[in-house]
């Protein structure tokens, strides 16, 4: 039997600025993502579309959540196949195509991590440990743009 898991949050829309939503430009973007008791994310809309750039927006969160999700796998996935990771950078990048009409969607997210494995490390079991990371990310799966991965493996040397 396959398990349900729920996530509750509170997006919470702080960007009223007198005037409500009278015009475009009368309001601010601004928002908190709320999960229980955790400290709140500050969102606003990519500054594209008037947004506040010193905060967070769903395209950084979603390509956020990408990458979060793969490294998290990927990380378990090598304790239990015996690669030692003792350093993990990824400098993850979403790429979204808007339509004339405004809408638009995400066309491709590329991963990039840089992992350091321990000395004595297989390296190439690490770099298939990515793939393997890829099938199993909750996220990924859930998408419908492709999500890359261009892995660069290090070896430790101390």
């Amino acid at each position: 039997m396959a398990k349900q898991h729920t996530y509750e949050l509170t997006v919470d829309w702080t960007g009223n600025l007198g005037s409500g939503t009278s015009a475009y430009d009368a309001y601010s973007r601004d928002h908190l993502v709320r999960v229980g008791s955790k400290t709140a994310i500050e969102g606003s809309s990519d500054p594209a579309f008037r947004g506040n750039p010193a905060r967070h927006n769903p395209e950084e969160l979603f390509v956020a959540s990408l990458s979060s999700c793969h490294m998290l796998w990927y990380l378990h996935l090598c304790a239990t196949n015996g690669i030692v990771v003792t350093g993990y950078v990824d400098e993850a990048v979403g790429t979204m195509q808007e339509e004339a009409q405004g809408h638009g969607r995400f066309v491709d997210v590329l991963l990039r991590p840089r992992v350091t494995i321990g000395a004595g490390g297989d390296p190439a079991l690490a770099a298939r440990l990515h793939e393997e990371a890829h099938r199993y990310c909750f996220i990924a799966n859930s998408v419908n743009c492709p999500v890359r991965c261009e892995p660069d493996i290090d070896i430790s040397t101390l």
